[in-house]
């Protein structure tokens, strides 16, 4: 990740940090403090990675893009999403000089000397704020996108990818929210069992390749794996690896762990099943004593609980569901033992019985770092669907979801600390229409499917902006569900903070930097 830089000299001051870029003005006059209070200023440039969606020839992709429109930015800049390994025709606003993922300016190189191949067009390109954009591909040969937002479209830039598969291993409704490059992901939930088919996609946005390792934690710990270290991931592309080709071992319930030693990756887990249908699974929270799993549909037939801890110690954790009316805990599932180093899992049934819940994950009684994600499986039969809810970060100041539509989108928010204030905007839609909000009070230690604001003279698809107005932390996840030959598509992505703004300290001039 990249590491935040101050430097102060004769009166003037730069930032350069992992979410974006702010200049900073010279005071009038110095004074003894040359530090205050950082100012929280719009990111300037943003950039994201799209996995390549389905090797499905029945494929049918939809991209979205959305920026939520955002105090303090100039009316300039562009969005767009290319093909990894083309680079963009379109000369846009240069302005932006941060960029919350990337480690500096593109070269226009492939890394090996060479030029990228020219874009004919991007698949999307946004035209305003507030308004969402809309692409598609079709087939199981579309590419892993790259995409960059910058001015006035990078505070909060959100992209999903939502493919429908209509027969085959993994058919039904998989959804993906497009992601920063990193350094470390943790996946707890994948299956190296016959009846899976999971690949990790590692998507590279950078001119110099990048370098993995991949490890998998089973029940009795760490998988001996064959060629799971050292894997290249070459400049602006991706690799999926079929993580059962890493090791022996038949598991149904596997924890995988990527390490980016060189570079930085953008890193998901496609999980496929011959019978259960698939989705995507995003990485888990980063490693923490608690833990909240968002948004679990209330008519959830089947919900499987996985966990790992990454050390050598052994974690015990209080097993608990936020429902509408308050924290519950489940018959028979009160705590949940997890030996260091291995992988868990416990199933918990039709847990939420036909009302909206969240998981919340909490120390027994010391605190041990854990990862955590549950399945989840709709129908009944031979209709089963599955998707897949990771450990979640809460909105924090804002979080958006795009692609919903006038029907079969939920929204789950819970506050599982102390009672919260949320507000709730549906934008325009990307064919026409108003935006419209609603707040809503979130008691503690509860979940609430929120009947959610519509948007006026909706024409296709909105995006869904989340505000907390209080500072009690607020989880939240989005279901989009589709029926189609009557087995019933769903998936859910979880709502992290968008890294909207950059917190900027404030600085005087200090000539005693230049003595010592």
């Amino acid at each position: 990740m990249n590491r935040t830089t101050l430097s102060l000299i004769a009166g003037t001051a730069a930032l350069a940090a992992v979410t974006g870029f702010a200049a900073l003005n010279q005071p009038a006059a110095a004074g003894p403090d040359t530090a205050r209070a950082a100012a929280e200023l719009p990111v300037e440039r943003t950039s994201l990675v799209c996995p390549a969606p389905s090797s499905s020839d029945l494929a049918e992709t939809a991209y979205t893009a959305f920026t939520p429109v955002t105090k303090g930015t100039q009316d300039n800049g562009s969005a767009e999403l290319l093909p990894a390994g083309q680079e963009s025709t379109d000369t846009g606003d240069e302005s932006g000089k941060g960029d919350e993922d990337d480690k500096g300016e593109k070269d226009g190189k492939d890394g090996k000397g060479g030029k990228k191949k020219a874009a004919e067009k991007p698949l999307l390109t946004q035209k305003a704020p507030g308004t969402p954009a809309a692409g598609e591909t079709t087939g199981g040969d579309a590419p892993a996108l790259l995409g960059t937002a910058e001015g006035q479209f990078a505070p909060g830039w959100t992209v999903q990818a939502t493919t429908e598969v209509a027969a085959g291993s993994g058919r039904g409704l998989l959804g993906v929210t497009c992601t920063p490059a990193d350094t470390e992901f943790w996946f707890p939930g994948v299956s190296t069992a016959a009846d899976r088919t999971d690949y990790v996609h590692l998507t590279n946005p950078d001119d110099s390749a990048a370098v993995a390792d991949i490890e998998l934690y089973g029940k009795d710990g760490a998988l001996q794996t064959t060629v799971g270290e050292g894997i290249t991931v070459p400049p602006n592309s991706s690799e999926p690896v079929l993580l059962s080709t890493l090791t022996d071992e038949k598991q149904d319930d596997v924890t995988v762990h990527v390490n980016i030693r060189s570079g930085r990756v953008g890193a998901a887990v496609q999980a496929l099943d011959d019978k259960l249908g698939g989705d995507w699974l995003a990485a888990s929270a980063e490693p923490a004593g608690s833990l909240v799993i968002p948004g679990i549909p209330k008519d959830a037939t089947a919900v499987r609980l996985i966990a790992h801890t990454p050390g050598d110690t052994d974690a015990d954790l209080k097993v608990q569901l936020a429902s509408p009316t308050g924290l519950i805990t489940p018959a028979g599932h009160e705590t949940l033992h997890i030996k260091g180093g291995m992988t868990t899992a416990v199933d918990l049934g039709d847990v939420t019985r036909g009302e909206a819940g969240s998981l919340i994950l909490t120390p027994a009684d010391r605190s041990v770092p854990v990862v955590a994600a549950v399945r989840v499986l709709r129908g009944k039969g031979d209709d089963q669907e599955s998707a897949f809810i990771p450990a979640a970060a809460p909105v924090g100041t804002r979080a958006s979801a795009v692609d919903n539509s006038a029907k079969g989108t939920t929204l789950s928010l819970t506050a599982p600390r102390g009672t919260a204030k949320v507000k709730v905007t549906a934008s325009a839609g990307s064919g026409g229409g108003k935006a419209a909000s609603q707040t809503y009070t979130i008691k503690k230690g509860t979940t609430q499917d929120v009947e959610l604001p519509v948007p006026d003279g909706l024409k296709g698809t909105y995006a869904l902006t989340v505000e907390p107005l209080t500072d009690t932390p607020v989880y939240a996840a989005r279901t989009l569900t589709a029926t189609r030959e009557g087995v019933p598509g769903f998936t859910v992505q979880t709502l992290p903070d968008d890294r909207g703004t950059v917190a900027v300290p404030e600085a005087d001039e200090d000539v005693a930097v230049l003595q010592k």
